[in-house]
């Protein structure tokens, strides 16, 4: 009898905690907390933030489940045969199932960003627009990560009465965010059509949001920490073709703003000259006119360990009449920064 009472009382307590972590307040609390995390994610593996968020909120009862409490596992990710880490038992489809434990909530949100991007089961997920929540939510149930037939419906409703869907921009450089308050609606967003961009000299130029053409090749203007494969995904561009285009090294996230073409830069330029500034590489100066670099060489008699002065002219139309002068070799490195793909 004592046993059946206390079994009474914990799930009148798992009932009331559940009911308070539906209450707005509890929920918006919750947001608050995690939503620079849903973001940094998204920009990481591609996970919208918006789906992050839902998931994380509804999985754990906005943080006050028994399970997130204990293990801070946020998203009900059971151990399977994969999983080395710590681990609980939780009753959920079966008595007892075996839950994954994690040191803190944020390791939670890796591993479940990990566990969808790493598994062949949720690879369809990557091909859908980011920005696609209603889309990512079926896909999500279609493919098994909950039994509730509801689930889609579920996160959907989570994401539109929540505006969880503005993350996913800010994540995306869609819309701005200030400490984490969101400055434009959904109905206020920028047009994606690709329009003309004035192009400047100065490097503190102001470039539309969204694509854009820049001496007649479609670019975009990223944000540091913006996922390189976020990027591919969202253009329908191969990953490989990005660092192609660009004419950089692999990597993760973009090392700082910049402009990012998601086509072959043509081969001579729109201005007829630049005039190299203090601290401009030819990489710097190909991407900002939108030039192959390896053309800006050629144009102007340069080898590549070659640097030309500072308010040297570089021809970008034609081929230059001399080489201009060389910045004196001890200013810079012999070693390219970047190594030219090819001009093809």
């Amino acid at each position: 009898m004592q046993h059946f009472r206390n079994s009474i009382l914990f799930f009148l307590l798992l009932t009331a905690i559940l009911s308070r972590a539906q209450q707005p307040e509890i929920i918006q609390k919750y947001i608050l907390e995690y939503k620079s995390l849903a973001i940094s994610e998204m920009q990481r593996t591609g996970v919208p933030a918006a789906i992050t968020l839902a998931q994380g909120i509804h999985e754990s009862g906005a943080g006050l489940s028994p399970l997130a409490l204990a293990s801070n596992n946020h998203f009900g990710i059971k151990c399977k045969s994969n999983w080395t880490g710590e681990s609980v038992r939780h009753d959920d489809d079966a008595k007892g199932e075996c839950f994954r434990k994690y040191p803190s909530a944020v390791d939670s949100y890796k591993d479940h960003s990990d566990f969808l991007k790493n598994s062949q089961r949720y690879g369809s997920l990557f091909s859908l627009d980011p920005i696609d929540y209603s889309g990512w939510a079926k896909g999500l149930k279609k493919a098994g990560y909950a039994t509730n037939p509801k689930y889609p419906e579920v996160l959907i409703k989570m994401i539109e009465d929540y505006n969880l869907q503005d993350y996913s921009l800010i994540a995306l450089g869609k819309i701005p965010g200030e400490d984490g308050i969101v400055k434009e609606s959904l109905n206020k967003l920028p047009d994606l059509t690709v329009t003309t961009a004035v192009i400047a000299e100065s490097p503190k130029q102001q470039y539309p949001d969204g694509p854009f053409l820049l001496n007649e090749t479609k670019t975009i203007y990223a944000k540091k920490g913006t996922s390189f494969l976020v990027i591919a995904r969202l253009y329908d561009i191969d990953l490989s073709k990005i660092f192609e285009f660009n004419e950089i090294a692999r990597s993760e996230f973009c090392e700082q703003d910049q402009l990012i073409f998601l086509q072959r830069k043509r081969k001579t330029g729109n201005h007829d000259i630049h005039i190299v500034q203090p601290g401009e590489s030819l990489h710097d100066i190909a991407q900002q006119e939108a030039i192959r670099l390896e053309s800006l060489r050629e144009l102007n008699w340069l080898k590549e360990a070659e640097r030309p002065a500072i308010g040297e002219k570089l021809s970008l139309k034609s081929k230059s009449a001399s080489m201009p002068k060389l910045a004196i070799k001890e200013n810079f490195s012999l070693t390219p920064a970047v190594k030219d793909p090819g001009s093809n």
